[in-house]
């Protein structure tokens, strides 16, 4: 990930780019930036080449904000539109910061792209996957995400065949899913003993049993051409294993597709991240430090990385490359170009 003709500037932070998933997703999230930043523009555009005539109706969906946050609890839209502003971010990032991100973790469906920018796989090749993953989830039953403030000991009680804990995001931080009915009965019952939950813009219950054969359907279809992917030419740490993705599991189609149906363990992987990302920071020496470069539109991966200790400490530090409200287009630019500062700036042959 290093510009032609750009150098990575001595003494510069290990930087750790951050994928967000479903629930994430905002109007127009880094809209701003399209058409102003060419190596973003360039990215979010062969993804809407792909997705051919649906990849049109997208673009003009994101790009006017139609619909506003309700369109976008739909997977069919948000999932897409995640996955290609973060692969632009991810490139504009790369050309933007010479030899950055050095690190990557993506957070369910961000974790696709995170492997497209680390070289696991083609951009096209993740694509084609996501647009699979969209055609199983058709017969998937109606349900959602619950984002609760309570550590998962705390919610075994409220626990069981249908719901069960989707992510752990932070020691506070937990996300129930499940179909429809029994994730409203939870939330009652939360509600009912003083806990706070509140509803995350999906209408498919990702991450519980109620799509495991949805992501078996999507093993077999395929199998054949994950084999063919590679491992990481960058580190990705898996928000589905909390550690980093090994070469086995980079070609295998059971880990990917099984991804719908299996927790997300975000709070570990960013600890077994900062673990390894601090560590090289120290013993590469010159005070480098490390970035945490939040790329989900609402803040809600920096939020829980503020609380560990090496961020506490100022070992590593969190930064967000959106504006924290969305507004003016020109505040995508200006938010995006204050966190490549703090990346790395810029070292141009010549300049």
């Amino acid at each position: 990930m290093r510009s032609e003709g750009g150098t990575e500037e001595e003494g510069a932070p290990v930087v750790a780019l951050l994928l967000p998933g479903q629930g994430a997703q905002r109007a127009r999230m880094a809209a701003g930036l399209h058409g102003v930043v060419p190596e973003f523009t360039t990215a979010v555009e062969e993804c809407f080449a792909v997705w051919g005539t649906w990849g049109e109706e997208l673009r003009a969906r994101w790009l006017d904000g139609a619909g506003g946050e309700e369109a976008l609890e739909r997977a069919a839209v948000a999932q897409p539109l995640l996955f290609a502003v973060g692969y632009g971010l991810g490139r504009a990032l790369g050309a933007g910061a010479p030899g950055a991100p050095h690190l990557l973790l993506g957070h369910s469906v961000g974790e696709l792209a995170a492997a497209a920018l680390a070289g696991v796989c083609a951009p096209g090749a993740a694509l084609r996957l996501l647009a699979e993953r969209d055609a199983v989830l058709r017969a998937a039953p109606s349900g959602g995400m619950l984002a609760v403030a309570a550590p998962v000991d705390e919610l075994r009680p409220y626990v069981g065949a249908d719901v069960v804990v989707g992510a752990v995001n932070g020691p506070r931080q937990t996300v129930l899913c499940g179909p429809e009915a029994p994730l409203r009965t939870v939330a009652r019952r939360l509600a009912d003993d003083g806990l706070t939950a509140r509803r995350l813009q999906a209408d498919v219950p990702f991450h519980s049993p109620a799509l495991a054969g949805a992501a078996r359907r999507l093993t077999r279809a395929s199998a054949e051409r994950i084999a063919r992917w590679r491992p990481p030419a960058v580190p990705l740490w898996s928000g589905r294993t909390g550690r980093a993705l090994t070469a086995e599991e980079a070609v295998r189609a059971a880990f990917w597709c099984g991804q719908l149906a299996a927790p997300v363990l975000y709070w570990p992987a960013l600890g077994n991240l900062l673990a390894t990302a601090t560590a090289t920071a120290t013993s590469t020496g010159g005070g480098r430090g490390v970035v945490l470069l939040d790329a989900s539109p609402d803040g809600s991966l920096g939020a829980p990385a503020r609380r560990h200790p090496a961020v506490r400490s100022g070992a590593a530090r969190v930064v967000r490359l959106l504006p924290a409200r969305p507004g003016d287009p020109a505040d995508d630019v200006r938010a995006f170009r204050a966190a490549l500062q703090q990346a790395g700036r810029v070292v141009r042959d010549g300049g």
